[in-house]
């Protein structure tokens, strides 16, 4: 049986074939990721440990052409699968439409800044659930600029690379950390990635016991919000941080405060501002307990922090959702399973289970059966290890 990425290189060059003709001349790839534990600490200059997923990956395809236009086709959108433009940054800002076109658009604009450039046609086939909390756009960012890495024999310093293809997803208009970029340019197979939000420092961590597996589970729900939570968190947690201020002139971010000093400002602002920056505070603690953890193969202590870390986000961040706590509830009740959390911005997406590998069967029949049960939906279940970052494939 075909790997699943070798399968997913030939549809993107069945695809590329299909709407260009000859077979394309380089291909790449970037992963996925999914959030161990640090949610919500980013922009909170935290801690973070993802991991690279092995199966769920973007694959880019394609060639120069003698046109003077970017050309580019995907299968993922059915309504608007094409787009062509001038190769130029007149071009590139011609249009913002179709939407899902603005990533590739936002990565040229950073590789090739105001220089005209090449034109090529490239095929865009992906693994990576859309919407699902997964980081399919950063996997397509960083999948892109790796292309335009090996189509003009140009290496980008990986750090640069990443935050060169965040500012194209701020392009874009999404005000992201730099969390799913890092670990789709730098993951390494067998490893999480403990990443320092303020000085970009970046540890590989093992996760290789063949005994251990992650499933990711998507809820298949995704809750239209209205309001601007994630902004509304930002702003209560830099009000947290101006309030403990006063007292403390050192302090620039949550991830200098303690919970000593956070019960100091306690009757100076809202409950719910003590509530956001409880979380962010105990989540950058419980990331580099996990670490520890981690080193030690002690699954159970990482497991209990997934736990702790959950139940933080539905509590004090209140991100979760019902269907996201139901699946964290049903993983628990297996047999094997060390811990299970929400994982990703919240308010749908997927949860994230660390578990024995021999219980993986059980639990997902478990979850498929008891949360079509509960909600009427079917879930979408997956197993994971660590894998591999971008690279070229040829």
């Amino acid at each position: 049986m075909a790997h699943p990425l070798e399968l997913l290189v030939q549809r993107a060059t069945d695809l590329f074939r299909k709407q260009f003709g000859p077979a394309p001349s380089v291909g790449v790839t970037a992963p996925g990721r999914v959030n161990l534990i640090g949610e919500h600490t980013d922009y909170n200059d935290g801690f973070v440990m993802p991991l690279a997923l092995e199966t769920k990956v973007c694959v880019v395809v394609g060639s120069k052409n003698d046109h003077k236009l970017v050309r580019i086709v995907t299968e993922s959108f059915s309504s608007s699968p094409y787009t062509e433009f001038p190769s130029n940054k007149a071009g590139v800002l011609s249009s913002k439409e179709p939407k899902w076109a603005n990533y590739v658009k936002g990565v040229l604009l950073q590789f090739f800044e105001d220089k005209d450039f090449d034109g090529f046609d490239i095929a865009i086939a992906t693994d990576v659930p859309l919407g699902g909390g997964l980081s399919s756009s950063a996997s397509l960012e960083v999948a892109t600029f790796t292309f335009l890495e090996k189509l003009t024999g140009t290496t980008l310093d990986k750090k640069l690379k990443a935050l060169k293809c965040q500012a194209a997803e701020h392009w874009v208009g999404v005000p992201c950390g730099v969390m799913d970029q890092f670990i789709s340019v730098m993951g390494t197979k067998g490893n999480v990635l403990l990443l320092d939000c303020r000085t970009q420092e970046e540890t590989h961590v093992p996760l290789s016991d063949p005994s251990v597996v992650l499933l990711v589970t998507n809820s298949n729900v995704k809750h239209e919000l209205t309001g601007g939570e994630y902004s509304t968190r930002r702003d209560q947690c830099y009000a947290a941080v101006d309030a403990v201020k006063k007292r403390h002139p050192g302090v620039k971010a949550l991830r200098d405060v303690n919970q000593a000093q956070l019960k100091e400002i306690e009757s100076e602002v809202p409950p719910v501002v003590l509530a956001r920056a409880r979380h962010v505070i105990g989540e950058d603690a419980r990331t580099l307990q996990a670490v520890e953890a981690l080193k030690k193969g002690d699954y159970e202590i990482v497991g209990k922090l997934m736990v702790e870390s959950h139940n933080s986000l539905r509590d004090d961040y209140e991100v979760s959702c019902a269907e996201l706590d139901i699946l964290v509830k049903l993983a628990l009740e297996v047999p094997g399973v060390f811990g299970s959390r929400m994982t990703g911005g919240g308010f749908g997406g997927c949860t994230v289970t660390l578990l024995k590998a021999e219980a993986l069967d059980n639990l997902i029949q478990h979850l498929h059966k008891e949360y079509k049960h509960k909600t009427g939906i079917e879930p979408t279940t997956f197993p994971t290890t660590a894998g591999q970052g971008a690279r070229v494939l040829f």
